[in-house]
């Protein structure tokens, strides 16, 4: 099966199914390497990687797979000058990039050829985005896991915002694990779905095992927004989002809720294993899962349940 959409042409991948870049989940070469060789869009989060890191996770991909990825670059991060460098020297097909302004930087991946697809939580940015000259955007609502935007807007009302206000390709993230996701999406405008806390939760993602778990154990109400309020992060509720939240709900001065964000890390959960006092980074979708799957064959499922979603959409019709 083929899905075809302006972003499966853009990118030249088969299905419009993208592997959301994650730090630590992927910032390696397994996920990102099967998930593309599966027919959707690996991404290599280059976040918390070293140079030499990143350069050997690049040629580990091109090792699983000849089919296109992408590296995912905040341009905020105190490396992103480096990584940006290292995407363009290692010839990587697909830049994604977050948390800055792309102006600055696209002249240089436009004549190398590399397509560049800026992650976006409000139409406003997404119409200066499109200004800028990127090829495509990633649409993020207030479901997703990490950086969610501040506005609170859900995905089912930015998809549809954004759609309306951009005529280039848009990927719609945030709340999205299976086919049926997919399909609304679509339905919306979107062109092709971005997926982070469902390919979290694969063999493949370079997690610790006690995070998995407390991921899959997460319900309906089982995540919380908590940080500073023009940048939260979305995780899964523990012993460090309770007492943010309590410091929060008791008036505590901005010192004292800074002190508590920066005495956690995601870090401690994903590589250590402290699930209780690291940030254990995931989306309001965890409450749709419960089990882990491996890569390639979650995006064959998600493939075939969008076909299904599709077709039973038709049959209602006639």
């Amino acid at each position: 099966m083929n899905i075809k959409t302006r972003i499966t042409e853009l990118l030249g991948i088969r299905y419009p199914i993208v592997q959301a870049g994650m730090s630590w989940a992927s910032s390696s070469a397994l996920l990102a390497g099967t998930v593309s060789k599966a027919g959707g869009l690996g991404v290599i989060a280059a976040g918390p990687m070293r140079p030499n890191d990143l350069r050997c996770a690049i040629h580990e991909v091109r090792q699983i797979t000849d089919q296109p990825f992408a590296v995912n670059v905040a341009l905020y991060n105190k490396r992103a000058a480096e990584h940006l460098d290292i995407v363009l020297e290692e010839r990587v097909p697909i830049l994604i990039a977050s948390q800055g302004g792309p102006k600055e930087h696209l002249p240089r991946f436009k004549q190398a050829g590399v397509k560049w697809i800026h992650v976006v939580g409000h139409p406003d940015h997404a119409r200066k985005a499109q200004a800028a000259g990127v090829d495509a955007l990633i649409v993020v609502g207030t479901e997703a896991g990490g950086h969610p935007p501040p506005n609170g807007t859900s995905t089912l009302v930015m998809v549809r915002l954004i759609a309306q206000a951009v005529d280039i390709p848009i990927i719609a993230g945030g709340g999205v694990v299976d086919g049926a996701g997919v399909a609304a999406m679509l339905c919306l405008g979107a062109d092709a779905v971005q997926m982070g806390t469902r390919f979290l939760l694969t063999p493949e993602a370079s997690l610790h095992p006690a995070y998995k778990q407390k991921v899959l154990e997460a319900g309906i109400g089982g995540t919380t927004l908590v940080g500073p309020r023009s940048l939260p992060i979305r995780a899964v509720r523990n012993e460090f989002t309770q007492q943010y939240e309590v410091a929060e709900l008791a008036g505590q001065p901005g010192e004292e809720l800074n002190a508590i964000f920066g005495s956690s890390s995601l870090k401690m959960a994903a590589l250590e294993g402290n699930i209780e006092q690291g940030k254990v980074e995931a989306g309001q979708g965890a409450a749709l899962i419960d089990e882990l799957v491996p890569a390639a064959e979650l995006v064959e499922r998600i493939v075939q349940e969008t076909c299904d979603a599709m077709e039973q959409l038709w049959t209602k019709r006639g």
